[in-house]
């Protein structure tokens, strides 16, 4: 997708549809078809209909000025709340904040710690003891 200038990124164009269907695309993690029946597009044919329509509203100019600039200003946030993380593990006053930035950061680096719960299996254990020799 090119990168239109925000000047051309006329959100007076968008439809509601449209616009939730972007901002429903951005704000979650979810496929176009997902996104189109949030959005309100057409659930027949097992909403294949839906995600062709909305396929379409998303190849349309202004539709992909408008996810343009909602994905930039969704990494925007993102970097904004790293930052904020980073500041707080490095120049945090409270022993107690700096170990909490810590884990989040490492949490969302994907080093979380081990699972330490007891599973159980269900199931059914039958024990035979033959005394008789």
């Amino acid at each position: 997708m090119p990168y239109l200038p925000s000047n051309q990124a006329s959100e007076s164009n968008l439809t509601n549809k449209q616009r939730a269907l972007v901002d429903t695309l951005v704000a979650e993690d979810i496929t176009i078809k997902d996104a189109a029946l949030k959005a309100g597009y057409s659930s027949g044919g097992g909403g294949e209909s839906g995600r062709a329509t909305a396929s379409k509203a998303l190849r349309l100019p202004h539709v992909r000025a408008y996810f343009m600039e909602q994905v930039k200003e969704a990494l925007a946030h993102d970097a904004a709340a790293a930052r904020t993380l980073r500041h707080l593990n490095l120049d945090a006053n409270s022993e107690y904040i700096r170990l909490h930035a810590a884990n989040s950061i490492l949490d969302r680096a994907g080093f979380t710690k081990p699972d330490h719960s007891v599973q159980i299996a269900a199931g059914e254990i039958t024990v035979n003891i033959d005394l008789s020799e």
